[in-house]
């Protein structure tokens, strides 16, 4: 139940941000959230920590909480962890519509190089997810992902069709907050060209890692080859402090 109750605030505040309901860009201390949302400082503070964790506030020492103006100019930057840290809000584009067509999926057992990244037992289970990712209705992105089954036991056509992230937090209360990626680019393969239209000079970007939950939980090892028109990154990087 406070797992809903802090992720219920996150989004409010969230709202409010996109609002501009904060004036000086500044959020009131969490005394007073406290107060406003009549729920528990521990569950502000988890809220107000998720969302510095996503870089859209920080906190100075000794002046309060503040609105990142990096989030307000770019918030498809900022989607690209948390909530959402998932491909279908990273690549919104004004006037552009997404697309995802599954290409196949289906249940094997753990590949020891999966296993291990996703910190599986011998004999566990995963699902494999290839799906092609559209903007107005052209291909860009190849997605190869293995998601654990003990994480989302029932996974139907339909949820691989949308946002499998946004099912995850809207359904199971359950957020993808961290990753760790590769960016490499290699030459396109047959199977790049005609999914992705390329030619066989033109190369490909390939973007690989393991996404995690905000449990630290690993939840998903992805592979996603991409039309290098599209293939511009943005992130938010947080330094701490020994």
């Amino acid at each position: 139940m406070s797992d809903l109750v802090y992720r219920s605030v996150m989004r409010d505040i969230k709202h409010k941000i996109l609002d501009n309901q904060y004036p000086g860009m500044k959020l009131p201390d969490e005394r007073s959230l406290s107060s406003m949302y009549d729920v528990s400082r521990s569950s502000i503070k988890r809220a107000l920590d998720v969302l510095v964790q996503q870089g859209i506030i920080f906190k100075k020492r000794g002046s309060g909480t503040f609105i990142n103006p990096l989030y307000l100019k770019n918030r498809a930057m900022f989607r690209y962890e948390g909530s959402n840290l998932g491909i279908t809000d990273s690549f919104k584009l004004d006037g552009k519509k997404q697309g995802i067509k599954l290409l196949n999926y289906r249940v094997i057992p753990a590949p020891d190089e999966i296993r291990q990244d996703l910190f599986l037992d011998e004999n566990e289970y995963v699902y494999k997810i290839e799906r092609l990712r559209l903007i107005d209705d052209q291909p860009f992105m190849i997605e190869t992902g293995y998601i654990p089954i003990k994480i989302l036991p029932t996974l139907s056509p339909d949820i691989l069709e949308s946002s499998i992230f946004n099912y995850l937090e809207n359904k199971k209360g359950r957020t993808v907050t961290r990753s760790y990626l590769t960016l490499t680019v290699d030459p396109s393969s047959q199977a790049d060209q005609k999914l992705l239209g390329l030619k066989p000079t033109e190369p490909v970007g390939i973007m690989e890692g393991v996404f995690f939950l905000d449990d630290g939980t690993p939840f998903e090892v992805s592979n996603m080859r991409i039309h290098y028109q599209y293939m511009r990154f943005n992130t938010f990087v947080s330094l701490g402090r020994d």
